[in-house]
C-alpha cells in the first residue's frame, strides 16, 4: 500500500527536518487537504519540498509537533516485530547499565518510540503512550513486549495530559495478566514499593536513581529534611547511608506509606519520620522554629508544566530554594531539584543562585547532574533533557 506523502514547505535554508531532527512542527509543513485528511497517527512518507525523502514518521495535524520520526527508511513496515527490534536494543542496554530490571525500559524518541516511555518493574511493565502513531499501535506493541520482556502484567498509564493534544483520551487499564496490588522495586539494592494504577506517572521516578545514590553516600551523621518525599527515595538511600535521622515531608498520605513501607523493608523506620504539609508552609514553620539541617533536599514535582506557566514557576523554584537554604546549618547541604522540561538548565541554575542569595548563603556546587543512564537524550531533543539535580555545600 502506498504511503501518504507529507511534504515540508519550501524555504531558503535547510532547517532541522533537513539534518536529522526526529520533529516537524505544524508550521514546517505543506497542510494541503489532502495533508489534512490523514488520520491521526497514520504512517506517512516525510519528503522535502523538493520530493527527497527523510524518512516514515507518525503524522498528526493537530498537536504543534505534527510529525514523529519513527525510521530513516520513509517505506519501513511498521508492525510488532519492527517494534520488538527497537524494544530488543533497549533492554540490551538498559540490563548492561543498570544491571537489575527495574528501569525506564524505553525513553521516547531517544529510544525510537515517540512520545512512549515505559517503566519495568521485574514481570510489571507500566506504558504511558502519548502519541495518536502509537497509540494505533497498541496491539503490536503489547505483541513486541510479550517477545521481548514476556511480562506477567502489563498497565496502561495514559492518562498524561500530553495525550489531549494529540486528540487521545485519558485512561488508566490493565492490558495485561492479573495486579492485585503494589508491585516492589530495587534500587541501588535498597526495597521500594510503588502503585503503577494510582502513583504519580507510572509510579515510581527513576531518573533520580543515580542522584539518589550520590546524596546517600553524602549523609551519613546528619539530620536530613527531604521535601517532596513522595514514596521516600531519597529519604531511604539518606537513612542507609548512615544518617543520624530523616524527616520526610509530603502532602500525600498515600505516597507517605509507601515510605513509610520502604522504611520498614530496609530497615530503617527508626531512624525515619512522615509528615503530611505543604512544603511551603512547613518549610517556613520549621524556620521560625529555628530548625537547621545538615542536609535538606528539595525535590517537587513540575512547577511549569506548560509555557504559560514559566515565570511564576521560576519564581517558584527561586523561593524554594531561599526557604529550604535557610533550614541548611553552616557547612551543611542542599539538593534541589526541577524536573520541568519547560525550565532550561541554565535559568535553574540562576534561580538557585538567586535563592541563595536571598538567604544570605553562599556555597559551592558538588554536583550539577541530570537524569539516569536509562533516560537517553536524543541528541537532536536537547530540550528534552528535563531534569536538574545540583547538590551543594554551603558555608
Amino acid at each position: 500500500m502506498r504511503r501518504p506523502v507529507v511534504r515540508l514547505k519550501p524555504t531558503g535554508k535547510k532547517k532541522r527536518p533537513h539534518f536529522g531532527s526526529p520533529w516537524v512542527f505544524s508550521n514546517e509543513v505543506e497542510m494541503t487537504q489532502e495533508t489534512k485528511a490523514i488520520e491521526p497517527g497514520e504512517v506517512v512518507r516525510l519528503e522535502t519540498a523538493e520530493g527527497t525523502a527523510l524518512g516514515a514518521f507518525f503524522f498528526n495535524r493537530h498537536p504543534l509537533i505534527c510529525a514523529r520520526l519513527i525510521d530513516r527508511n520513509p517505506d519501513a513496515v511498521v508492525d510488532a516485530d519492527f517494534l520488538a527490534g527497537r524494544l530488543r536494543r533497549a533492554v540490551e542496554l538498559r540490563d548492561r547499565l543498570v544491571g537489575t530490571p527495574y528501569y525506564r525500559l524505553a525513553h521516547a524518541e531517544a529510544d525510537g518510540l515517540p512520545g512512549t516511555g515505559i517503566d519495568r518493574y521485574g514481570d510489571v511493565l507500566v506504558l504511558q503512550v502519548n502519541t495518536a502513531g502509537l497509540d494505533r499501535l497498541q496491539a503490536e506493541l503489547l505483541q513486541a513486549l510479550d517477545a521481548v520482556v514476556a511480562p506477567r502484567a502489563v498497565v496502561l498509564r495514559n492518562d498524561s495530559p500530553a495525550r489531549e493534544h494529540e486528540g487521545l483520551e485519558a485512561r488508566v487499564e490493565l492490558a495485561k495478566g492479573d495486579l492485585d496490588g503494589p508491585v516492589e522495586l530495587i534500587e541501588n539494592g535498597a526495597r521500594f514499593q510503588a502503585d503503577p494504577r494510582a502513583g504519580q506517572k507510572t509510579g515510581w521516578f527513576y531518573d533520580q536513581r543515580d542522584n539518589r545514590a550520590f546524596v546517600g553516600r553524602l549523609a551519613e551523621d546528619l539530620e536530613v529534611l527531604d521535601c517532596y518525599a513522595f514514596t521516600g527515595g531519597f529519604t531511604v538511600q539518606a537513612a542507609l547511608g548512615g544518617a543520624a535521622g530523616v524527616t520526610a515531608v509530603d502532602r500525600s498520605r498515600d505516597a507517605l506509606d509507601f515510605a513509610r513501607q520502604a522504611a520498614e523493608l530496609n530497615g530503617v523506620a527508626g531512624r525515619c519520620s512522615f509528615h503530611k504539609a505543604d512544603v511551603f508552609g512547613d518549610l517556613q514553620a520549621r524556620a521560625r522554629r529555628g530548625e537547621r539541617y545538615g542536609l535538606v533536599i528539595v525535590d517537587p514535582p513540575a512547577f511549569v508544566k506548560s509555557k504559560k506557566d514559566y515565570w511564576q514557576g521560576i519564581k517558584g523554584y527561586r523561593k524554594l530554594t531561599r526557604l529550604a537554604a535557610t533550614l541548611v546549618a553552616p557547612q551543611g547541604l542542599l539538593v534541589a531539584c526541577s524536573c520541568s522540561h519547560h525550565v532550561e538548565p541554565a535559568m535553574f541554575g540562576e534561580q538557585v543562585r538567586r535563592g541563595l542569595a536571598e538567604a544570605g548563603r553562599d556555597g559551592r556546587i558538588l554536583r550539577d547532574a541530570g537524569a539516569g543512564v536509562d533516560h537517553p537524550v536524543h541528541p537532536w531533543l536537547p530540550e528534552t533533557s528535563y531534569l536538574k539535580c545540583q547538590v551543594l555545600a554551603l558555608d
